[in-house]
């Protein structure tokens, strides 16, 4: 089958299509055979064209890492927003769930994937926090913002984001499709977790 070509087109700079063009080599061939050469002959220019962009193949992979964490912060951003603390994290735990659910390749990226020297030269850490502040953001409205909460806090958002982030791998992983697990307990069990988790901040509080 012919490797589908994307073209670069006015509205769309080089810049932007090396990065469109980057994650389809990754969902195509994995992230070890990502190059800038696969890159350039997909989007059917020359093979120095992204180097005015990219200097490396870990510059632009680490500018598809960085992207990717825009695009889920800005998804944490928009979920349904409740003045209730506990409710809105709640929402935020599903929106995180459907992210992940929707976009499993760009949920790999970012937490799957070793992070190239790249990344820190171009501050993926600073998006990476923006979307880990979503959720500090929320804990703090439940437990004030001051000097003395900061570390239970994290604490709290690291006991959230690794209960959700399992999940998250369970229910896109094949496995769990061929386990004798009934198909009603699959539909409850994202529910049942977040439910789960509000029991225990609360019994934490």
């Amino acid at each position: 089958m012919p490797r589908k070509k994307t073209e670069v087109t006015a509205p769309m700079a080089l810049r932007d299509a090396c990065i469109v063009a980057a994650q389809e080599v990754i969902a195509e061939r994995g992230i070890e055979n990502l190059s800038l050469r696969d890159v350039a002959r997909k989007l059917g220019v020359s093979h120095q064209a992204p180097y005015r962009h990219y200097p490396s193949r870990d510059h632009l992979l680490a500018e598809v890492m960085r992207r990717c964490f825009q695009r889920f912060a800005a998804h944490l951003d928009a979920r349904r927003r409740y003045e209730d603390p506990e409710q809105d994290l709640n929402s935020l735990g599903l929106q995180y769930l459907t992210y992940a659910q929707e976009h499993p390749l760009e949920y790999r990226l970012m937490f799957s994937t070793t992070w190239p020297a790249a990344a820190l030269e171009m501050d993926v850490v600073g998006d990476a926090t923006h979307a880990f502040d979503v959720l500090r953001g929320v804990l703090k409205r439940m437990h004030g913002d001051s000097a003395a909460m900061r570390e239970t806090v994290d604490l709290d958002a690291m006991y959230i984001w690794s209960t959700v982030h399992g999940l998250a791998g369970v229910m896109n992983s094949q496995c769990v499709g061929m386990l004798d697990i009934k198909a009603s307990v699959l539909k409850r069990a994202t529910r049942h977790a977040m439910d789960r988790m509000g029991v225990g901040l609360r019994g934490a509080g």
